[in-house]
């Protein structure tokens, strides 16, 4: 890969809720040329000077693109190292920027947790990027980094502590504050959309082992929890968690990726705890019920249309006080090779679809700017692409906490 370029990072998005977020963590953490050299990208001038004047200075440069003109991103491309980005939905705005990506032989990183869309981009430029040393990483914020490197980091663990891998692993939310963000849900409105309409979608959404390639996609996984069970695991009644169709395929293309460095028998799964007895049981049910509304609503239906009323809108967040006092704790609950059980925790601070996302992605762009990574290029996971370079930096920077004990 080319060194000699204008950026280490281009924020394409940069002017959106999200974006915005990423630019005020770079400039805090990293100024605007004190070894990292970066700009804020996006299509409007008038509003990428209002939000540098915002979140930094003039000594960030701002650069002019359009999402569906290739050649002015091909020229946003060819200026530096790594583009990250936060314009989503991916499946309506993606697509041109990863193609540009590839083919300007540059890095890239992103939030996406549409299934479908990581789907059609690996089909159609996993191979190249391969080919080229492109890093194309996907689900750099809440959906996947905990799951995907959290386990990433127990099978790291487990091999240097007990010489053996973990066999399985159940990822338990255990505590969690912060409600969804509006480019999520218009995010997963457009996966649903998508599903509803294309039955191949469906099957991506619903195969276990959807992100990996069909003669790739065995193992001993089912589909998500979709009810409220007592886990043995946690000893608690668990229900869906609504990341979880994600988060689970990125942690099983992981497997794949590396080889199978978790074991072909490798199972992993995730839900939300609710708490003991007829109480927990009950509020499961209860939580379940908001998740059975999103993924039922119909496009254009009066569902919908309501739902939609109720949630952000992209571009919208929280005040900074309510970002502040979020947090997540995460558990893993694991069985060893030899049988053995062991326990693992994962936290972060700050909200976690916004100012903890913000976080974890733009240390993912400067992980993939400066640190000195394997050469694999692809559509990548971030334990795959990153590895132990971002989980220090995740650990350093970003608000996140991982433990092991056995």
């Amino acid at each position: 890969m080319t060194q000699s370029r204008e950026f280490d990072i281009i924020i394409w998005g940069a002017s959106g809720f999200t974006g915005r977020l990423v630019a005020l963590y770079l400039f805090n953490k990293y100024g605007a040329n004190r070894g990292l050299k970066w700009a804020m990208g996006g299509r409007n001038l008038t509003k990428l000077e209002k939000v540098r004047n915002e979140v930094a200075n003039k000594n960030v440069s701002l650069v002019i693109a359009d999402s569906n003109d290739k050649v002015s991103l091909l020229n946003m491309v060819n200026r530096t190292k790594v583009i990250c980005t936060t314009v989503g939905p991916y499946a309506k705005y993606g697509s041109n920027l990863v193609e540009a990506c590839i083919e300007s032989n540059i890095h890239y990183c992103d939030l996406a947790g549409e299934v479908q869309w990581m789907y059609k981009m690996i089909n159609l430029h996993h191979e190249s990027a391969k080919i080229n040393g492109s890093k194309i990483v996907h689900a750099c914020g809440f959906d996947s980094i905990p799951s995907d490197m959290g386990v990433y980091f127990i099978q790291r663990q487990a091999k240097a502590k007990r010489g053996i891998i973990a066999q399985k692993i159940k990822m338990r939310v255990a505590a969690i504050s912060g409600g969804i963000s509006g480019g999520t849900y218009a995010s997963l409105s457009q996966v649903l959309e998508e599903a509803q309409k294309d039955k191949i979608v469906y099957k991506v959404l619903t195969n276990p082992y959807g992100l990996n390639p069909i003669n790739e996609q065995f193992g001993e996984d089912k589909s998500d929890l979709k009810s409220v069970v007592f886990d043995k695991a946690s000893q608690s009644w668990i229900g869906p968690f609504i990341m979880a169709s994600i988060n689970t395929k990125v942690v099983r293309r992981s497997n794949f990726l590396s080889s199978y460095s978790y074991g072909k028998s490798f199972r992993y799964d995730e839900g939300t705890i609710f708490g003991k007895g007829f109480f927990g049981r009950i509020k499961g049910m209860l939580s379940t019920i908001p998740i059975g509304l999103i993924m039922s609503a119909k496009h254009g239906s009066l569902l919908k249309k309501g739902l939609d009323l109720l949630f952000p809108i992209p571009g919208e967040g929280p005040t900074n006080n309510k970002m502040e006092k979020g947090f997540y704790n995460l558990r893993f609950y694991i069985t060893l090779e030899d049988g053995a059980n062991a326990f693992a925790k994962v936290t972060g601070d700050m909200d976690p679809g916004y100012g903890s996302s913000s976080k974890m992605l733009a240390e993912s762009a400067v992980c993939l700017a400066k640190d000195k990574l394997p050469s694999t290029g692809g559509i990548l996971t971030p334990s795959v692409a990153m590895g132990d370079s971002l989980l220090i930096r995740l650990k350093k920077n970003a608000g996140l906490t991982f433990s092991f004990k056995y």
